[in-house]
């Protein structure tokens, strides 16, 4: 680990999806956008369905799409505990977009109120997003 760097792992329901040395890392928040750089102050709070970018200590990027959870920073240690994360590998292009489209058709079609269906179709449609711009960013990395 070099001296700018800090510790994160990534653990989801299902597994360790990531461990390591990292500059940075950037992730959807409940206030938005946030970037956790060497050094951040202590925090904990909630993070919404997203893409998780991280800098490892090398420079190199990796990208993972986290449904949603917890982000706690501690000094020299950040740990996410995610509902469900995805490496962008792992992600099936044609189901996110089937899943966008659905949702999509499903709003159209509904008027709108707060309805628990509408609430719950429209996290599906921001969960397929999230998905499908996680695929188009590692398609882009991969070409350059």
């Amino acid at each position: 680990m070099y001296r700018h760097d800090y510790y994160l792992t990534v653990v989801s329901v299902e597994r360790q999806i990531f461990s390591g040395a990292v500059q940075k890392i950037q992730i959807m928040g409940i206030e938005g956008e946030m970037g956790i750089f060497p050094g951040h102050a202590p925090l904990l709070t909630s993070i919404k369905p997203g893409v998780l970018r991280i800098v490892h200590s090398c420079g190199n990027e990796e990208y993972i799409y986290i449904s949603g959870g917890i982000l706690e920073v501690q000094k020299n240690i950040v740990t996410i505990l995610a509902d469900t994360a995805i490496r962008a590998e792992e992600l099936d292009e044609k189901k996110a977009k089937e899943a966008k489209h659905k949702a999509e058709k499903y709003i159209k079609g509904t008027r709108y109120s707060d309805d628990i269906d509408y609430i719950k179709i429209a996290a599906d449609l921001s969960k397929a997003i999230a998905k499908l711009r996680l695929i188009e960013l590692t398609k882009r990395n991969n070409h350059m």
